[in-house]
C-alpha cells in the first residue's frame, strides 16, 4: 500500500511520536487535501517547551482533546498562553448500555466500535468535529492518548468530507499501526498492536480490515443529519474551513462553491 507521504506530512515536536498533518492525501479528483489545517497527535502533555515553539512554528493555535475528563486530570505540563485548548469528551461513558459491549473486552481499542459508536452517540462525534471547524484562526491539532481510535474516528470523518481516497484515509489510519514501537517506547510500555489485531482476529478480521469495514460502511450524509450539524458546520467541514477552492460536488450530494 502507499504510505501517503507519511514522512513529508510527519509533525515534528518534540514529546509527540505520532502527530502529522491531515494535508498532502490525495482526494478523488487528484487534488490533495490542504496542508496546514488539521492534525492529529497523541497526548499533548508529552510535549515539551521547545516543542511547543515547534507547534507554534507549524501554524497551530488550537488543540481539541478528545480524551475523558478523568484523563485530563492527570495533566501536569503548562501549556502556553497562545494555545487555545478546547475539551471535548468523545467517549461517553456515561452510556454504559454501549461500553458494556467494548470496554472490558478490548475492542475499544479498535476501529471495530467505530461505526456502532457514531451510530449510538453521534452527537459525541458531531461535538468534536464542531468544535474543530469552528476552532479560533490558525491550525487545529486534535488527540487522544496514543492518537490512535478516538483520534483515528475523528480524522476519518475529516477526510472523508473532501472525498480523500480510501486507500490514503486507510493508510493515515494503519501510520498509527506502523508506530507502535516508537509509540509503545515512548511511554514505557510493551507495543500492543500484536495483541489488538489478535484480538480482531477473533472477531473474524483484522487491525486494517476493521478500519475498511468502518470506512466502508460510514456514511457522511447519515452521520451529518444525525450529529444535528448546522449548515454553518457543514460548510465548513466540507471546505476544510475555507481552505478548499474549487466549486465540487460534495459528499452529499450538493454543489457548492469551496472556500472563500
Amino acid at each position: 500500500m502507499e504510505e501517503s507521504g507519511r514522512k513529508d506530512r510527519a509533525l515534528r515536536v518534540d514529546g509527540l511520536t505520532n502527530g502529522r498533518d491531515l494535508g498532502g492525501l490525495e482526494r478523488a479528483d487528484g487534488t490533495r487535501t490542504p496542508r496546514g489545517v488539521f492534525f492529529r497527535s497523541d497526548n499533548v502533555d508529552r510535549i515539551s517547551p521547545s516543542g511547543w515553539e515547534q507547534v507554534y512554528e507549524a501554524g497551530i493555535r488550537t488543540v481539541v482533546d478528545l480524551r475523558q475528563p478523568q484523563e485530563r486530570e492527570g495533566d501536569t505540563q503548562e501549556r502556553p498562553a497562545w494555545l487555545t485548548t478546547i475539551n471535548v469528551d468523545l467517549d461517553g461513558l456515561e452510556n454504559t448500555e454501549f461500553w458494556a459491549g467494548y470496554w472490558d473486552n478490548g475492542l475499544v481499542g479498535t476501529a471495530l466500535y467505530f461505526l456502532p459508536h457514531l451510530t449510538e452517540m453521534p452527537e459525541r462525534a458531531g461535538a468534536a468535529i464542531s468544535s474543530i471547524v469552528n476552532a479560533p484562526p490558525g491550525g487545529v491539532l486534535f488527540h487522544c492518548m496514543g492518537g490512535r481510535d478516538r483520534t483515528g474516528m475523528i480524522a476519518m470523518i475529516l477526510l472523508s468530507a473532501v472525498n480523500t481516497s480510501s486507500e490514503q484515509i486507510v493508510g493515515d489510519y494503519l501510520e498509527t499501526v506502523r508506530l507502535g514501537d516508537l509509540r509503545a517506547a515512548s511511554s514505557n510500555r510493551n507495543n500492543a498492536e500484536p495483541l489488538l489485531n489478535e484480538l480482531c482476529e477473533r472477531h473474524g478480521t483484522t487491525t486494517e480490515g476493521a478500519f475498511r469495514t468502518a470506512l466502508a460502511g460510514f456514511d457522511l450524509c447519515s452521520f451529518i443529519e444525525a450529529a444535528d450539524l448546522p449548515e454553518s458546520d457543514r460548510a465548513a467541514l466540507d471546505t476544510w474551513r475555507g481552505s478548499i477552492l474549487e466549486t465540487v460536488v460534495s459528499p452529499c450530494g450538493s454543489e457548492r462553491p469551496r472556500g472563500t
